[in-house]
């Protein structure tokens, strides 16, 4: 099928890139991004009734992954979030910053469940989401250092081995 060629196609993933290119630049100019801003601090409550804050993981690699339950492309990531905590537990966090509404907020700890998710995942508000310059589109994740500066942004889902750059290049 036509539609799958070009899916799976070189043109399809440069158009990709391209966008999200675009994007992250887009978030850039509009929130003043200059590459290595601090992360934002966060105090937003758990799955499991905790209170997670993003400086309790000063000195660890951090993954900000905003998603929802409802998002295709979130719920495709989310089994090499689970990977990625696994084979960087010593050295990373994911923090999954859930942005279901109250509609579809009471499927998210089924959710973790049914996903095996092995890292903290909070109930996101619109203080976070304006802190980190407004989430326009999900999963867009935040790569942040040991020192708590961001590093990267990604919009969008992308492949697992973008992330595993991110890290190794934070592990160097």
């Amino acid at each position: 099928c036509f539609i799958n060629e070009y899916l799976n196609g070189e043109l399809y993933q440069m158009k990709k890139k391209m966008v999200g290119s675009l994007l992250f630049l887009f978030f850039m100019l509009f929130t003043g991004f200059s590459g290595y801003d601090k992360a934002p601090d966060f105090q937003l409550k758990s799955t499991d009734g905790k209170i997670v804050k993003l400086s309790d993981y000063k000195g660890k690699i951090v993954i900000v992954d905003f998603w929802a339950t409802w998002c295709p492309p979130c719920r495709k990531g989310i089994p090499d979030l689970v990977e990625l905590q696994k084979t960087y537990k010593d050295d990373l966090v994911i923090i999954g910053i859930s942005l279901d509404d109250k509609r579809t907020m009471k499927d998210v700890v089924p959710f973790v469940g049914k996903y095996e998710i092995n890292y903290p995942v909070v109930f996101g508000d619109e203080n976070v989401v304006s802190a980190f310059g407004g989430i326009e589109s999900i999963p867009t994740s935040f790569v942040i250092d040991r020192e708590g500066n961001i590093t990267n942004v990604h919009v969008g889902l992308i492949p697992k081995a973008e992330y595993e750059k991110d890290i190794n290049k934070l592990l160097k």
